[in-house]
């Protein structure tokens, strides 16, 4: 349907352009000031370096300091679709809150009417074809520059020239258009021009895709007489509605939170409009009271129109900041999350956060410490042990050698199942987003897949472990009952103190708890502390027990070590500190 509908479109366009020649300056207005807002917002990736992305990440915690990031940033960047974006991938991989996310996106809604503010007053009263030029001129030289920040700068000079350019043709071609068709002549006054003309907003922003270009359109028209100050304020409402309809349209073969945060935007725009359409007369009366006392002439409806559609969006703010709360309950309530049916499925990876990267490398990490997560399972019922016996325990030793029962559990199909399915996603995920990332980050992600086949090792190393445990857990030679009982309280502090390490704020003492587990893992040397001899030599266990423990020690060994390093990369972020650790191990090695 949605292809046969783009062909009657094209069609339309092509008659449109035959029939009256004017018209291909508005279309192609339209179009150039479409591409310059993908130019600058694709010039503000670049630019900010992910500084935009760690800003949201950091002030959500409010909702009030979420609406002010919203427009602040909207406003700034002219990218309400941007922050859309983030916004989304943020939420889809658990960095903000859905209250946090949901400010954002209205505080968005407000910032995003400086575009109407640039083309109501660049557009409409300097010489923009003076602007425009030389900044497509420098935009473009400053593309080839192999400075990713210097190809954004040009990438956002490049995006206002084609905007300024964009309205220089819309308004040109609204001129060009007057001497033949006088669009006016279709003015409607009263309530029934008012809803005709919303209709029209929304249709037109659902065709345009961008709300910002049906503002700028109306707003030439209105500047040029082709459209009355009534009829172009309808229009403002429909636009706002309209890019609210193409979300819900985008998020209904999303996930849950798209479908959230289009049902919000939606509500939000919707009851703003019915609010301030019910009384628009007397909205309309107040705007002109304050265009006056802000210096905007009587006569310039551009300007008037630009303060409307900020003061309509600010008023909408108003009312909902309020209701945020509430509005997220009944989101999460119309919209719950699909249930986790196998703990093997990724709980973090959305393919709609690899278009940020900084939220695609969160989401990797937490995707690895979910993976991790299988993991300590696994190890605990290998050395026949459940987590929540000993986790935050102090006196470890006494409850593993009270933990005699001997839980079934097959290691191959676990790791198959739970561990390598995880590990393969999580690989095949970071690849769609690895070549954007730079430097330190790209290097994390390095040290994430690191940890994965750290994490994957550690659980094969357990196969063999584990049947051995199960057997001599139950034997009548308590020498080697109590060697095997060692190991697994070896394994079970290692799993025990990382947990702690999680819930660390202190990156240091992160570090001091891994240096720590490394000098504990001596203790399972068998041959350097001379026990296996001992044992041997006072025939306390036989020879193929001792082989056998000499192989088990190895891969309890194996087992710490790598979960050691696993806890040092996700839980250890700060390069300074990671700095410390390698030159301290380096130390200890000369």
């Amino acid at each position: 349907m949605k292809k046969y509908l783009s062909y009657i479109l094209l069609a339309l366009l092509c008659y449109l352009l035959y029939e009256n020649a004017d018209s291909k300056f508005i279309v192609a207005g339209v179009g150039i000031f479409i591409i310059g807002m993908h130019f600058m917002e694709d010039g503000f990736k670049l630019f900010s370096g992910g500084m935009l992305e760690k800003l949201i990440s950091k002030s959500t915690d409010t909702t009030y300091k979420a609406i002010g990031l919203g427009v602040i940033s909207t406003a700034v960047l002219q990218s309400s679709s941007l922050i859309a974006i983030i916004v989304i991938s943020f939420l889809s991989a658990k960095l903000i809150t859905l209250s946090g996310a949901i400010g954002v996106v209205f505080g968005s809604n407000v910032g995003t009417t400086a575009t109407a503010w640039i083309v109501s007053y660049f557009g409409m009263k300097i010489n923009i074809e003076a602007l425009a030029l030389p900044m497509i001129i420098f935009g473009v030289i400053f593309r080839f520059y192999k400075n990713k920040t210097v190809q954004g700068i040009g990438n956002i000079l490049l995006g206002l020239g084609f905007v300024f350019l964009g309205i220089g043709y819309m308004k040109d071609g609204f001129e060009d258009l007057k001497q033949g068709i006088d669009l006016s002549q279709f003015a409607i006054e009263g309530y029934k021009g008012i809803f005709i003309y919303i209709l029209v907003g929304i249709v037109a922003t659902i065709i345009i895709q961008s709300s910002s270009a049906t503002l700028a359109l109306t707003i030439t028209a209105l500047a040029t007489g082709q459209i009355i100050y009534i009829n172009a304020i309808a229009i403002a409402i429909g636009a706002n509605i309209g890019t609210t309809i193409t979300a819900v349209m985008g998020a209904m073969v999303s996930n849950s939170n798209s479908k959230r945060m289009a049902l919000a935007l939606l509500i939000f725009n919707t009851v703003t409009a019915v609010i301030v359409t019910s009384i628009l007369f007397y909205f309309v009366d107040f705007i002109d009271y304050l265009s006056k006392n802000i210096g905007i002439d009587e006569k310039d409806y551009a300007m008037k129109l630009s303060l409307f559609h900020t003061v309509f969006n600010i008023s909408g703010l108003f009312i909902f900041s309020f209701f945020i709360p509430k509005l997220v309950n009944f989101l999460k309530k119309l919209f719950v999350e699909d249930k986790e049916v196998y703990i093997q499925n990724t709980k973090f990876l959305d393919m709609q956060v690899v278009a940020v990267p900084f939220a695609a490398l969160k989401a990797t990490r937490k995707e690895t410490v979910h993976l991790y997560e299988n993991a300590s399972e696994v190890l605990s019922h290998a050395i026949m042990l459940h987590r929540h016996r000993y986790l935050g325990k102090t006196d470890i030793s006494s409850i593993v050698k009270e933990s005699t029962d001997i839980i079934e559990v097959n290691i191959e199909e676990f790791y198959q199942t739970r561990i390598k399915s995880l590990y393969s996603d999580i690989i095949d995920y970071s690849t769609y987003f690895i070549n954007d990332l730079e430097g330190s980050e790209r290097a994390y992600l390095y040290e994430l897949r690191s940890a994965c086949r750290d994490i994957a090792e550690a659980v094969k190393n357990t196969e063999e472990l584990q049947e051995n445990i199960s057997k001599y857990l139950l034997s009548n030679n308590d020498y080697i009952k109590d060697e095997y009982n060692s190991l697994r309280e070896a394994i079970a502090k290692t799993i025990n103190t990382i947990n702690e390490i999680k819930s660390s704020k202190d990156e240091l003492d992160v570090l001091a708890k891994s240096e720590l587990l490394k000098e504990y893992l001596k203790s399972l040397d068998v041959i350097a502390t001379g026990r296996i001899d001992v044992l041997i030599r006072e025939k306390r266990i036989d020879k193929k027990m001792a082989t056998t423990l000499l192989n088990d020690s190895s891969h309890a060994y194996n087992i710490i070590n790598k979960l050691i390093n696993v806890a040092k990369i996700l839980w250890i972020e700060d390069l300074t500190i990671k700095q410390l650790g390698e030159d301290y191990e380096a130390g200890k090695n000369l």
